[in-house]
Parts: C-alpha cells; sequence; structure tokens
C-alpha cells in the first residue's frame, strides 16, 4: 500500500487544479506514518516532499510538507537505510565528499566535531604523512622523520582533545606561511577524502529553504512549454534588492549548503561577498540570489557573478554569469530533484535577469557545460536544450554535424543523437545574440596573459621588481600621483592590472589625458565593493575593450595555445 500511495503521490505532485491539493494531502497523511521498505522509496518521498515545498497548492499543503521534512530525520524507515542513504543530502544521513579548501574551511569553522577524514583510503594517508612535518613544529618535525609514525595515528596522538582529525588538518594547513591561494594548493594536491556526519543544523536538503525570498502558491499548472527566448528577455524581473550584509550571509550559507548536500563545489559561492549579494523577485514564487565575489578571488576582466534559482525560496538551481562588456558567458544547472518542471521557462528567465542586471545582450555556453568531459550534460541532452532555444554553434565542425543530425531527424523523428555526437558537438560554444545581424565575436581573454608573459620576458632585471616599476609606471600613465585611498581590494587589482596596463594595451600611451584617467577609475572600480560600478565603467570605455581584446597577429608568444 505505501508503493502504490508513494507512486501516486509523483504523479500528482506537479498537476495542479481544484481538486490536486485535497488528493495530496490524503496521501501526505497516508505516506508520514507509512513504513517504506527501501532505500529508493525513501528518496523518492524525499524528492517529492522538496518539489511540494518548492511549488505548493496552498498553505495547506506547505504547513504539511514543512512538517513532515522538519521530521524526516526522525523515520524508522530512513534511520534503517541511513547508510545506503549517504551522499543523499536528506536530513539524518552523512556526506562523503572530497571538499576543496575552500569549503573544508567553511564546513571546520562551523561544525568541527562533525567533520573526519574518511581513513580507507591508503594513498591519502600517504599523502597527508608527506604533508605533516610542514604543518608541524621543528621538533615534532623531527621525531616524525626519525620515527615514520602511521599519518593517522600522528593526528590522532597530536590533536587536542574533541579535535576532530580533519579539523587538526585544516587549522595546520591556516597557519602554513603564505597566502589563501598557497593553502588551497596545497590542501587539494593531498585531496582527501571528508565525511560531514549528520546533526540538527548540519547541511541537508531537507531544511534548505530561504523564509525572506519570494513567495506565491502554484495555482495553475507548470509552465512547461517552450518559451520564445527574444520575448523573454524583453520581460523585466518584478522586484530587486540589495541585502543587508546579514541576510547576504544567510544567502552565502544557504548556497554553499545546496553545494554541500549534492557533491559538488562553487567558487562564485565559496568565495561569495556578503556585502555584494542581491534578491531579485521575478514573480510567481521564482527568485535569484545574486553573489558577488570577494575582490581577490574576482577574474582579471570579467565580472564574476554566481547565483542560486529559488522557487519559494528553496533551492532549486545554480550557475555562474561571466560577464565582459554586453556578452556573459553562461553556466545553468537545475538540480535532479526540480528537472522536468519549469525548467525551460526558468533557463529563460535566468537570463532575462542577467541581461537586466548586467545589461548583457549576447550568451554564450562553453564546452563544460555542453558536455565536453561531463557526463552529466551529455546524459541529459543540454546541447539540444540550448539549441532548440536559439542558440547556434560558433564553429564550422559543430555546424556540419548539426546539418547531418537535423537531416537524420527529418527523415526519423525518434532519432536522438549519440553520447559520441553529442561529445563532438560540445567542441564548439553554442551562442545566442539579441542582435541577429550582429557578427558572433569572443573575448580573447586568455590572449592577454600571453601578452603580459611575453612582455615580462622581454623586460631586462628580476620579475617582481619589473612587476613593481609595472606599478608605478601605470600609475604615471594614468596620472595618478598614489594608491592613497584605496582600499585593500582597490590596491590588489591595480597589482594585477598593472603588467597588463603595460604590455597588453597596444597604443595605450597615445590615449588621451583623459581616456587614461579613466582607464585608472575603471581599475579601481574592479577592487571596489561590487563589480557592478567596473561594468558601468568598462561600458563607457569603448576604447579599452578594443585594445583588450585586439588579437595580436604579429606576437610570437613563448606558449603554446590551443
Amino acid at each position: 500500500m505505501a508503493t502504490t500511495m508513494l507512486r501516486a503521490l509523483e504523479r500528482a505532485k506537479d498537476r495542479y487544479g481544484s481538486a490536486c491539493a485535497d488528493l495530496k494531502l490524503a496521501l501526505l497523511g497516508r505516506l508520514e506514518h507509512a513504513d517504506l521498505r527501501s532505500a529508493r522509496a525513501v528518496l523518492r518521498l524525499h524528492e517529492a516532499l522538496c518539489f511540494l515545498r518548492a511549488y505548493p497548492d496552498d498553505a495547506r499543503v506547505l504547513a504539511k510538507v514543512e512538517r513532515m521534512l522538519s521530521r524526516f530525520a526522525g523515520r524508522a524507515d530512513l534511520r534503517r537505510q541511513r547508510e545506503a542513504l549517504v551522499d543523499s543530502g536528506i536530513a539524518g544521513t552523512a556526506i562523503r565528499y572530497r571538499f576543496f579548501w575552500s569549503t573544508l574551511r567553511w564546513l571546520v569553522q562551523r561544525w568541527p566535531g562533525s567533520l573526519t577524514i574518511d581513513r580507507s583510503e591508503a594513498e591519502i594517508e600517504d599523502k597527508i604523512a608527506s604533508a605533516l612535518p610542514l604543518l608541524l613544529t621543528w621538533a615534532e618535525a623531527a621525531a616524525l622523520k626519525q620515527f615514520d609514525p602511521p599519518a593517522f595515528a600522528t593526528i590522532d596522538r597530536l590533536r587536542a582533545r574533541g579535535e576532530s582529525d580533519a579539523a587538526f588538518l585544516a587549522r595546520r594547513i591556516a597557519a602554513m606561511p603564505g597566502d589563501a591561494f598557497t593553502r588551497e594548493a596545497f590542501h587539494d594536491t593531498i585531496e582527501p577524502t571528508y565525511e560531514l556526519a549528520a546533526g540538527p543544523v548540519t547541511p541537508a536538503r531537507s531544511r534548505a529553504r530561504h523564509a525572506a525570498a519570494p513567495m506565491a502558491y502554484q495555482r495553475q499548472a507548470l509552465r512547461r512549454d517552450r518559451p520564445d527566448l527574444r520575448q523573454e528577455l524583453g520581460r523585466r524581473y518584478r522586484a530587486l534588492r540589495r541585502v543587508s550584509t546579514g541576510e547576504g550571509g544567510q544567502l552565502i550559507e544557504l548556497a554553499r549548503g545546496a553545494m554541500v548536500t549534492r557533491s559538488r563545489d562553487l567558487d562564485a559561492f565559496a568565495y561569495g561577498n556578503p556585502r555584494d549579494v542581491r534578491l531579485v523577485d521575478d514573480g510567481g514564487g521564482l527568485g535569484f540570489a545574486l553573489i558577488g565575489v570577494i575582490p581577490e578571488r574576482r577574474q582579471l576582466v570579467p565580472a564574476t557573478s554566481g547565483y542560486l534559482i529559488l522557487h519559494n525560496g528553496v533551492p532549486i538551481g545554480y550557475g555562474e554569469a561571466f560577464v565582459i562588456g554586453r556578452s556573459a558567458t553562461m553556466t545553468f544547472n537545475v538540480f535532479e530533484s526540480f528537472r522536468g518542471g519549469e525548467t525551460a521557462y526558468t533557463f529563460a528567465r535566468t537570463l532575462a535577469m542577467v541581461r537586466q542586471v548586467f545589461g548583457a545582450e549576447t550568451f554564450s555556453f562553453d564546452q563544460y557545460q555542453l558536455g565536453k568531459g561531463n557526463d552529466e550534460a551529455i546524459a541529459t541532452g543540454a546541447w539540444w536544450f540550448y539549441y532548440k532555444l536559439g542558440f547556434r554553434p560558433l564553429t564550422v565542425d559543430a555546424r556540419r554535424i548539426l546539418r547531418v543530425e537535423l537531416v537524420r531527424m527529418r527523415a526519423d523523428p525518434g532519432h536522438r543523437s549519440s553520447p559520441a555526437t553529442l561529445r563532438a558537438l560540445a567542441e564548439s560554444h553554442l551562442l545566442f545574440d539579441l542582435d541577429r545581424s550582429r557578427t558572433p565575436a569572443r573575448a580573447a581573454v586568455a590572449e592577454l596573459g600571453l601578452r603580459v608573459g611575453d612582455g615580462l620576458a622581454r623586460a631586462k632585471g628580476e620579475r617582481e621588481r619589473v612587476l613593481a616599476q609595472c606599478s608605478l609606471d601605470a600609475m604615471t600613465l594614468t596620472g595618478l600621483r598614489s594608491l592613497g585611498g584605496f582600499s585593500a581590494g582597490e590596491r590588489l587589482a591595480w597589482q594585477r592590472w598593472s603588467p597588463v596596463v603595460m604590455f597588453a594595451l597596444p597604443g595605450v600611451s597615445r590615449w588621451s589625458a583623459a581616456d587614461r584617467r579613466a582607464l585608472a577609475q575603471v581599475i579601481r572600480a574592479k577592487g571596489g565593493r561590487d563589480e557592478g560600478e567596473f561594468l558601468a565603467r568598462f561600458a563607457a570605455h569603448p576604447k579599452l575593450a578594443r585594445a583588450l581584446f585586439a588579437r595580436n597577429k604579429d606576437s610570437k608568444s613563448r606558449y603554446p595555445v590551443a
């Protein structure tokens, strides 16, 4: 009976109308205390509850779902299947994952007693044994070199009472000399697997919701039709507000938890800036938490913003937007629990939000997002999803494969592209431009690094001294007398940009004094509170964009270019 009711709930969960809420309530009431016999059945019930939490018919359904999710960790069937549900993200179950350094630090700061190292991997113990002498006092390191004890036994002997092995390792790495990038590289070469034990407030999909997000009950059928992308891009969101630093921190925590509970990581969330978070209300319960990045983790030219897609405050997907001028390179992911619902509509509204907030008119997806080295994208047919919405491949080879596939589809409506064909198609970026007459173009940002490298190689003197001189010369060129008044982030932006100014901007010395002064303001804005001012100043400086993206045909770079 429980299995039959579960199937009925799965069929009914995304149907809406006058009688649908009553049916769902009846099924939920029976399943609340049912004993499900398999881990798969427990997971299916949990997914149905998460879906209904994001798309509730009315207050009654939402209240019932909230109650069931809040008590889910206490279900007898879940406790019985706990080991089989590891990595499910369900409250009451553990998570095992090779967390990156930033996420490890976050977890240790909040739940230091709940995180441990998975000791089943012998090669990891060997890596930790090699690393430990660099993390301890000189006397301890000497003892390790002489006695060569097992790494985990050493950690158990040295860690403080109540301190887990993961917390000990993280704190010792954090105390190393160097900067955040050095410590990150050190940790991520070890690549331990960690286990986050379940706790009452550890990350869990069962609890993931932002109460202050836009809210609306689902009164009508879900929007499953393929939207007109151009029409949607012209329709504005309902409202946008910059949230307080406190609420910004809460949304970053929600986003990071959404990654942890799905064994994922995203730099824009890991290095989110609580002073640069905005909440977009798109209507109908759909919202976006736009999360900017702290200055030290920003890219050189593109403005980076992560976004968490919310429906009634429940995370249903995520992605990033990398914006340069009027162009945005996108990533887009809908969590598995919510696929098959309003995915195409949600995608269209995501692009519309990016257009309205950042002014982008051209959108592209890189090869990984389309399936290159990404089996999930191949399995879901991501390439065709974007193509059917109006995106087109940039390369001749991809367009040739596309023509062959379209002929096959016309001859056989049931034809599906093979994984090999999808991988071949994924070798090309996909692009959508609001202006159909515009010639597709991609900013050659990577070439800036090649120009800087060649310039530094030609310069006389030790590299650090040359870089210091670049900063001074760039100040003279742009009319800056000093960096007095610059914040730490603005000084960092100047340090990163000054070799670009001196080695990678053709003809910058011949610009007008006003253009060179404006360049200094663009660079300073890159390190400001958020990257919105940077985008505005960059857009107002067309000469800079032309110089940055001009391809240097005469360059004899020492680096191989793929």
